[in-house]
């Protein structure tokens, strides 16, 4: 019995350290300047929790309960490493007084500066001085608090790659003297720029997985998702941090429903809207109508979630106002031109007003070095060619973009398409 009860508080403790474990490293970060060790003190908090708390219970506040036994170990360590830098011998001695506070003056000081402590270790992690595939692993790591046994199966790797990429990654920050405060200015807008490029190539990663069999990694979306929610907490009047995550929201609504039996790809037209997420669509749309309100509709995030608005709005795929979709994706090429937005533009354009007229625009950017080897380069055309009948050339362009598919449940989809233009091999 009293066994079973001590697993339990364990796993208590456990799910609180979970909860509390990326604004403890923040907190932590800010005071010591050094990610390593901030995890190594949140890890030593924890094991001082997991002593104490089966016999005193768990804490009416545990995060200031796990900041201040952080942080007295912490002024033991610069005492022990006999204040060699000044850094720590001016941390030290500004700490020192705080050793003997009380949990609730600590948990004081925590909730004035809580936002400004979990930004500024989100944007320490996507720091432009980082690789961007780094950027991720750290940010999963750091703020997403995942293993890294979890972070190399969510990006198909193994854990000596995705160890190193976090070793490079903290390396870059303290080379480059980062910071783990928020950026005032017009520096503000370039890193938060990062920050959200950072947290959407991971939702990207688990809603159309690059490689291997599964086409979707819902984890990955979900701690996307997650991330969103607290950066859109910490910065509610930013409409294009709101932009991503109505963004997000609306398309991890579809995450049921883009695969059929056997795990194959189903296009958006010939999904099951009834399996759609109601819940994440109407969170969707209350961020993005916020975002317009705060005056951000021609924000690319803002305009990339209008659009997945459209297809969220229509209860059948012949409801979804195609001219209206075409028109957002002539706004966007303005603000954000790149060949891939020129390629959903095409798409648009091919619904909007038929096939050849998605044919004329996917002719201007076929030359670009960007979509040289994008599979849905070949699959767009092969879609516009087989709705103007012209099947044996459909059936080319399907193949095409099979050979260029990473990922198994895509190709598959893509070689159907092809074996349904009839003639060839098909597979």
């Amino acid at each position: 019995m009293a066994e079973a009860a001590a697993s339990e508080t364990n796993r208590a403790i456990e799910a609180v350290f979970r909860i509390e474990r990326a604004r403890l490293i923040a907190s932590l970060a800010r005071m010591t300047r050094d990610v390593d060790r901030a995890e190594e003190l949140a890890q030593e908090a924890l094991l001082v929790a997991l002593a104490e708390w089966p016999r005193s219970g768990v804490p009416v506040n545990p995060g200031a309960w796990l900041t201040a036994a952080a942080k007295r170990r912490a002024v033991d360590g610069f005492r022990r490493a006999a204040m060699r830098e000044r850094k720590h011998a001016e941390i030290a001695r500004d700490l020192d007084g705080e050793s003997d506070m009380s949990v609730e003056a600590i948990e004081a000081a925590i909730d004035d500066e809580l936002g400004d402590e979990l930004l500024g270790l989100i944007f320490a992690a996507c720091h432009p001085v980082i690789a961007p595939e780094a950027r991720a692993a750290l940010t999963l790591r750091l703020v997403g608090g995942l293993t890294v046994e979890e972070i190399a199966r969510a990006f198909l790797s193994n854990d000596a790659a995705i160890a190193a990429r976090i070793t490079r990654a903290k390396k870059a920050i303290a080379r480059a003297g980062v910071g783990f405060e928020v950026p005032r200015g017009t520096e503000l807008a370039a890193r938060r720029a990062s920050v959200l490029e950072v947290i959407y190539l991971i939702f990207n990663e688990g809603y159309a997985a690059t490689a291997g069999e599964s086409l979707t990694r819902p984890p990955l979306c979900a701690e996307a998702q997650r991330l969103g929610r607290i950066l859109a907490g910490l910065m509610p009047a930013e409409p294009e941090v709101l932009g991503l995550l109505a963004l997000m929201e609306i398309q991890a609504s579809r995450l049921a429903a883009r695969a059929g039996p056997g795990g194959r790809f189903v296009p958006l037209p010939e999904q099951d809207r009834a399996r759609w997420d109601q819940l994440l669509i109407r969170r969707g749309l209350d961020a993005l109508a916020k975002a317009e309100a705060l005056g951000g509709a021609d924000g690319p995030y803002v305009l990339q979630a209008a659009l997945a608005a459209c297809h969220a709005r229509a209860r059948r795929a012949e409801d979804t106002d195609w001219a209206k979709i075409a028109g957002l994706y002539d706004r966007l090429r303005t603000i954000m031109p790149s060949p891939v937005v020129e390629l959903n533009r095409a798409v648009a354009h091919s619904m909007a007003f038929g096939p050849e007229a998605g044919l004329r625009l996917v002719d201007e950017i076929a030359d670009a070095a960007l979509l040289r080897n994008y599979a849905p380069l070949p699959a767009a055309r092969g879609d516009f060619l087989f709705r103007a009948g012209r099947l044996d050339e459909a059936r080319s362009a399907f193949e095409n973009a099979a050979a260029l598919a990473g990922n198994e449940g895509e190709r598959a989809f893509l070689l159907d398409r092809a074996a349904a233009c009839g003639g060839g091999s098909g597979r």
